[in-house]
This record gives structure tokens, sequence and C-alpha cells, in this order.
């Protein structure tokens, strides 16, 4: 039988069912009866009455036992992976970067998939055991569908720990530099698809990156969790003076490398603790035009909310009370813990706390090429507030 061909057949409960027919493509393991326990890949999934109900990833480790692929019966083969691939890249032709995300797992109805392109490279991430077991046919439909010059697997997340699988960084195909040279928006930057964070930059900020420098005062701007920079580097197009901190004086490095790229030199780049420097800011009463908070996701879990909730109110707090008059915040949080309901009451505590009337300009999530999902709330994690400062 053809890799990826259905070899055994799982039942789930008709909770699971639901789940399916609601539209969100996960059955827990809770909701499955009847499964072959040691096997991943793909597999035809039945109700109790035998029922054909669809063909999904299955990962006898995780939670998440199944991930639905198709409806139906068809061979999920590697022409199947790349008429999908395809299909996705074509929902992505506009898109004004040379830097953009092609498959979005769930966002594009296949999961625990991640493909990104970097102009003629492709680095793509395999996050569950059921994909993992199909890796020969998703490369050849990448392939297929985009005829990269290299292709890379980012296989280090940490989810494929609760999958059973190893964390590995893995080239299948040519070669993948370890830097490429990608533009947005009439900025370039260096990604680095091997080491850096995600699968080499931050992709899913670039059109609030577009908003925030559309938004920036002339003055003083701050950009805090700066990473290489992408937010500074927009905003100093716009702004006097940038001051971009990370505690990553390695990241700082590579942020200095694209300021030079794009011959800015308005941005000083600053190796520091955000929370002791907003602090030392507060204290000194500085005051800014602009400010970016992209910081890490603070809550990993449902149990470390409360204390993220304190950290993320932290930083806000401060950095409103160094927004000049008529300034503007960009905040976010990549957290999917934290939804956005919360999100927005922790920011109006905070306004009230530091004293703040603060005008809401827009409401962000992660860029088109990051699908959302109402059906699918995972698919939601980042989202962002863009407030003026009316007082």
């Amino acid at each position: 039988m053809d890799q990826g061909q259905p070899v055994t057949k799982v039942i789930v409960s008709a909770r699971g069912a639901a789940r399916w027919q609601a539209g969100h493509p996960w059955i827990y393991r809770t909701d499955v009866y009847d499964e072959p326990r040691d096997v991943a890949g793909v597999v035809a999934v039945t109700d109790r009455r035998g029922r054909h109900l669809g063909q999904a990833l299955y990962s006898p480790r995780s939670e998440i036992r199944l991930r639905l692929l198709a409806p139906g019966l068809e061979s999920i083969d590697a022409t199947w992976w790349a008429d999908r691939i395809a299909a996705a890249a074509g929902r992505r032709t506009a898109i004004p970067a040379t830097a953009y995300r092609i498959v979005h797992a769930e966002g594009d109805g296949l999961p625990s998939l991640v493909v990104d392109r970097y102009g003629p490279y492709v680095v793509a991430q395999l996050l569950s055991a059921g994909i993992e077991q199909l890796r020969d046919d998703v490369v050849a439909g990448i392939r297929a569908a985009l005829a990269p010059q290299g292709i890379l697997l980012r296989n280090d997340v940490a989810i494929r720990r609760h999958e059973g699988l190893p964390l590995e960084v893995v080239p299948v195909f040519g070669t993948v530099p370890e830097t490429v040279a990608a533009e947005e928006h009439g900025i370039r930057y260096l990604a680095a698809p091997r080491a850096g964070q995600k699968t080499g930059a931050f992709l899913d900020q670039r059109e609030n990156r577009a908003l925030v420098a559309a938004y920036a005062g002339p003055g003083r701007a701050l950009d805090l969790f700066t990473y290489h920079g992408s937010f500074a580097l927009h905003l100093a197009r716009r702004a006097a003076a940038v001051t971009a901190v990370d505690s990553s004086g390695e990241a700082l490095a590579r942020g200095a490398e694209n300021a030079a790229l794009n011959g800015l030199t308005n941005i000083t780049w600053r190796e520091a603790n955000a929370f002791d420097l907003l602090r030392e800011l507060d204290q000194r009463d500085e005051s800014f035009d602009t400010i970016v908070l992209d910081p890490p996701a603070f809550a990993k879990t449902k149990q470390s909310v409360p204390r993220a909730l304190a950290g993320y109110k932290e930083i806000n707090l401060r950095a409103m009370r160094l927004l000049a008059p008529g300034g503007v915040l960009f905040t976010c949080s990549c957290s999917y813990h934290v939804n956005r309901s919360v999100f927005a009451e922790m920011l109006a505590a905070a306004a009230r706390d530091a004293g703040r009337r603060l005008e809401l300009l827009a409401l962000t999530g992660a860029g088109r090429d990051h699908p959302e999902l109402l059906n699918v709330p995972e698919t939601g994690y980042l989202k962002g507030m863009l407030l003026r400062a009316v007082d």
C-alpha cells in the first residue's frame, strides 16, 4: 500500500465526531474507542456504527490523537500534498514580501504542517507523529508545488516532544544558507532559517510592522523585545531616533546588520532587560512618541496565565506612562492562552493605573498569510492593539 494510504481504522465517540462536524479538525485521546496504538500515519476514522467520518493524521502518543485531513477516501499521496500546497500558495500571490507563510497548518486545512518561503528557499515544520510518517510525500509535494532551490525542516519545536519525536534541524533537498535576504514594504532584512526564531524570522508581524510605521510620530521611538529589529527598521524611516532593546546581544548584532542593509543610522541598539529598562526610563520621566511592545509568550500553559497577565500589565503600564501626548503604543501578545478579551481587560486596567486615556486605533492579529479560523481558536494566537494617548 502506498505511503499515505490508510492502513487501519480508528473508531471515535459521538463527541469526537461532533468536533469534526463543528469544523474543528482535532479529536482527543479521550474520544477514541479503538486505535492501533503503535503506528503513526494516516488512518480512516469511523464512528461506532462503522460510518466513515474522514481520513486523519494519527499520533499514538499525543493527547491530540487525530487531525482531520480529508472527509473522503481519496489517496493521501505526494500528489495530494502538492495540490493542496499549491492551492495555499495561490491564496498568497498578492503578499508584498519575499518571505511569507505558504501553509499555516490547521489554518490552511493541513494540520501540523508549516511551510514558509524565504525567496527561493522553503523552511518547513512537521509538528505531529502522523505527518512525520509522511515526510517523503510531504517533501515531494513541496517540491512539486513550489520548485524551491532548497528545503530545510526546522523540526526543533518543543511540541514535537509531546508527539514522541526528536528535535532536529534537517536539510531534505538542495541547500538552504545560514542567512537569506528578505524584503517587506521596502525594508530589507536577513532571515536566519537554520538558527533564528520560528523558521528564521517573525513573519506573522509583517502587516503590523507596516501599520505601526504608518502611525509613528516624528520624534523618539522605543522598540522593546526587538529581536532582529524588525519593528525598529520600519520605525526608523519615520522617527528621528529609535531605541531598540533586547536581552540578546547576538540578536542585536543581527539587527545592526539589518539597519546597515537599509542605510539606517538613527537606531540605537541596547542590550537590556525590558522590565528593568522600563522602570529606569519611567523614573527618569522619559517620553516617546512611539512605543512597540512585542514580548515572547509569557503564558505557555493555562496555569501560567495569572503570572503572565501580571507581567503583561507591568510592561504595558510603564510603557503607557512613557507615552508622549498624542503618542502611539502598539502592544501585543502571542500567548494563545491569553485571549483577546482577557488581553483587553488587562490593558484597560493598566491604563487606569497609569492614569492615561488611550484611544483604540486598531485591533490586529497575525498577517493574512497566517489565516485564523473561527472554528479553530488555536489558529488565533497573536493579538495586538494600536493605541493613541489622548490626554
